[in-house]
């Protein structure tokens, strides 16, 4: 779903999609009644980052085009989120496509600094502090 999502629909390179920190993470997938997999999203672990352990990482947020907007990337985001007070996360960044920053903001998080270019696409960045929600 990823592939099709970022490689296809993105053309996001493929040797940018997949890296060493899949099988760490913890991943939340959203499946139809037929069990297709309708989006997905990963929480990085612990050791993603050791100069700020507290902060968590979302990100590879996918959600096939017929499935957007019904409320399939707000159910993995709010597991991914549910999940990072268990790993010892008082925070969680993320790097949002610049158009979908405002579905993170309905979410809490907030934009930090300047746009910039990720992927060839651009992004902004995005916090939640998990002590206020």
């Amino acid at each position: 779903m990823r592939h099709r999502v970022f490689v296809v629909e993105q053309n996001i390179p493929v040797a940018l999609e997949w890296d060493d920190w899949d099988e760490a993470s913890v991943h939340a997938v959203v499946f139809d009644a037929d069990q297709n997999p309708l989006g997905t999203g990963r929480l990085l672990p612990a050791g993603f980052d050791p100069q700020t352990p507290t902060t968590g990482h979302v990100g590879r947020m996918a959600v096939l085009a017929a499935h957007r907007r019904a409320g399939v990337g707000g159910a993995i985001l709010q597991a991914l989120m549910a999940r990072a007070p268990e790993q010892g996360f008082t925070q969680i960044v993320l790097h949002a496509q610049s158009h979908v920053a405002p579905f993170y903001a309905r979410h809490g998080y907030a934009v930090e600094g300047a746009e910039f270019m990720e992927a060839g696409i651009p992004h902004r960045t995005m916090r939640l502090q998990l002590g206020n929600r």
